[in-house]
């Protein structure tokens, strides 16, 4: 896409562009507007560390007219391979005020209102987490969904590199956020729709395809299931699965964003790191759609997938 100056604007979406990797850093690059009005909703997982988080989205910002950006869990990772040795809130608190230095929407920002086509609609980027609510079948607890995962070894790397402080687990995080998140949509006008951004989908339908289920633990809150009714949803902007393509709940479009790891988009047809329009929408509520494979579908949760640093073992990385 070339920047053309009269064109009209578009909202578009991606996520998960993991610039650790060299090919994906190179697809970043080769992002650009298609018109000066143009709006980029980035949904998570830009890359592991501060420095590369800084360099991707201030290329973006320079090149869109806005950018709005969401965490996922890659970034508040605290890596070891990242001088920025922050935890927790302040970590998360120390990108927000880095997005705020180049321009960048965040969850902590007022929410923007797209007045382009398709609008008007009220962005809504949203800072979640996960509050393992999604069990495996046969699980009634965290305690046993984990015990489970650890027996498949299917668990993601947040165990041992995303940490809450300074609260007590990653479910208390998750549900001070929801609690605070749902009273700022509710106070958004009633006569608008809403585009929320969310690293993770806000309803568990988007996992029904993880070749291992276990996974969907790492992967959202039950305590969002009916927000997309609730709060007037028009499109639903997600990423972290690596599963790119379109699905429709309750009349409601839900749209995964990612790019993922250069093993899985080489797989895919067309080129890669494309963007996902959101609005104007052209989509019609019929069967769901993908650019994912049958085969990156179905490896979502592969246990070979990993960031680069990540650490070694049986551990999965969304």
């Amino acid at each position: 896409m070339t920047s053309r100056a009269g064109a009209p604007g578009r909202l578009w979406a991606i996520s998960d562009l993991h610039i650790g990797y060299q090919e994906n850093r190179a697809l970043v690059e080769r992002m650009h507007p298609g018109s000066d009005d143009d709006w980029l909703l980035v949904a998570g997982d830009v890359a592991e560390t501060v420095a590369d988080v800084r360099w991707a989205l201030g290329t973006l910002a320079n090149r869109f007219r806005r950018v709005v950006w969401v965490p996922g869990n890659h970034e508040l990772w605290t890596h070891p391979k990242d001088p920025v040795a922050l935890r927790g809130v302040a970590r998360y608190e120390h990108l927000v005020e880095m997005c705020r230095e180049l321009g960048v929407t965040t969850p902590e920002d007022p929410y923007p209102v797209w007045e382009g086509a398709g609008g008007p609609a009220v962005v809504a980027p949203l800072f979640l987490l996960y509050d393992y609510s999604f069990l495996p079948p046969g699980c009634a607890t965290k305690a046993e969904g984990l015990e489970y995962a650890h027996g498949t070894g299917i668990v993601c790397s947040d165990e041992y590199l995303l940490h809450p402080d300074p609260y007590p687990s990653r479910e208390a995080w998750c549900r001070a956020r929801v609690a605070e998140t749902g009273r700022r949509l509710a106070e958004i006008p009633a006569d608008l729709p809403v585009i929320p951004v969310n690293h993770y989908p806000l309803h568990r339908h988007p996992t029904d395809v993880l070749w291992y289920p276990e996974f969907a633990m790492w992967c959202g809150t039950s305590l969002t299931a009916d927000w997309h009714r609730r709060f007037r949803v028009d499109t639903m902007v997600y990423g972290h699965l690596h599963i790119p393509r379109t699905t429709w709940h309750e009349g409601v479009r839900f749209e995964e964003v990612s790019v993922g790891y250069p093993r899985e988009w080489r797989k895919r047809s067309g080129p890669p790191g494309r963007l996902r329009p959101i609005l104007p929408n052209t989509t019609t509520a019929t069967a769901t759609t993908s650019t994912a494979t049958t085969s990156t579908a179905t490896t979502a949760a592969a246990k070979s997938a990993s960031a680069p640093g990540a650490p070694s073992g049986p551990e999965v990385t969304r």
